[in-house]
């Protein structure tokens, strides 16, 4: 076993590197165990779908940790940007015309 320290800032990226070392050591265990001429097939399989799944749940730790940022600060002051005027008047009316009709 290869012994080597590695510091993490919190408890994020700690859990990260803990995928990240998981789905490395079920690629080796895939490739391990793939017959000749399927290795690469295999480990790449398991390196796509476990890779998509790594991506999804670092980033949604992300953002879940964000979020729990935001809300213990609060919302910022100020007021809101609201669209430019012809973006949130809905959907225009024609005009009628005020003169009657003979």
């Amino acid at each position: 076993m290869y012994a080597r320290d590695i510091r993490v800032n919190s408890p994020l990226e700690a859990v990260v590197v803990e995928q990240a070392l998981a789905m490395v050591r079920e690629m080796k265990r895939v490739a391990d165990a793939a017959p000749d001429g399927q290795v690469l097939d295999q480990a790449e399989t398991v390196a796509v779908a476990q890779g998509r799944e790594l991506t999804r749940k670092s980033l949604e730790a992300v953002l879940n940790d964000q979020a729990a940022e935001v809300e213990k600060k609060g919302r910022r002051a100020g007021r809101a940007r609201a669209a430019s005027r012809v973006n949130t008047g809905g959907v225009t009316r024609a005009r009628s015309s005020r003169r009657l009709a003979r």
